[in-house]
């Protein structure tokens, strides 16, 4: 099976909302990374919207060509929002306001009561729901008791391990993805991925998507410098007639 790319932009977002602007705007990334050969944008309204805001989820959802996969807590303001947007795909996630960024999985097995009926709704709403959780096969095991079709594996272990500690964390990477296809999942992965780290998880068969976010902006932060540097310095001179 073909293995997708899904682009996160939060990051685009968290340099505008540093100056509180208008710019860089997500939805103008978003379309490039379409553009580009994304297969779907992720973007995700976080309850202390401290890089992606509503108007974002909106504009997304009506402007772009591939799916919308909207990251959210499992609550009931996400969820309204969600059914009243309608994305393609929504991915549940654990959030806490003290992170700098998700730091681990969502406890599926701590909370089928809980998740159970928002999967529900969500799906009546016409929405694919993925949960984002740990590389454990209890984990797995509950995303299908719960209803969700598809499971997205943290691979942030996995980025932050180095020499054998990495080969672990890539075998338990490797197991859930096997497993979770077993009992009927399909199989995403995503977190702490980047140019040196991802030929590993992107070799698994079984995951058929990938979500990378914050290096893929931050190279498109470093690869453009030159091309900003020289427009600015070209706008100063023409307005000098220099």
């Amino acid at each position: 099976m073909t293995l997708h790319l899904g682009v996160n932009v939060d990051h685009v977002a968290t340099l505008r909302q540093a100056r509180r602007t208008t710019y860089p705007d997500p939805l103008y990334a978003a379309l490039i990374a379409e553009q580009s050969g994304a297969d779907s944008i992720t973007i995700h309204l976080r309850e202390d919207r401290r890089h992606i805001q509503d108007r974002d989820v909106h504009l997304c959802q009506q402007a772009l060509q591939t799916r919308v996969n909207f990251e959210m807590a499992a609550t009931e303001e996400m969820v309204r929002i969600a059914c009243e947007v309608k994305p393609a795909d929504c991915c549940l996630v654990p959030e806490r306001r003290t992170e700098v960024t998700t730091e681990g999985g969502l406890d599926v097995v701590g909370q089928e009561a809980a998740l159970k009926p928002i999967c529900a709704q969500l799906a009546a709403a016409g929405i694919r729901v993925s949960l984002f959780i740990d590389p454990e096969v209890s984990q797995l095991d509950a995303a299908v008791r719960v209803g969700a079709p598809v499971v997205e594996l943290h691979t942030g272990a996995y980025a932050e391990a180095k020499g054998e500690h990495q080969a672990r964390e890539l075998a338990r990477v490797q197991h859930a993805a096997k497993h979770a296809a077993r009992i009927g999942l399909r199989v995403h992965a995503g977190h702490g991925l980047n140019y040196h780290n991802v030929g590993p998880i992107a070799a698994i068969p079984e995951i058929v998507e990938l979500n990378i976010g914050h290096a893929i902006v931050a190279r498109a932060v470093i690869d453009g410098m030159r091309f900003a540097v020289a427009e600015m310095k070209r706008l100063m001179l023409q307005a000098r007639g220099e």
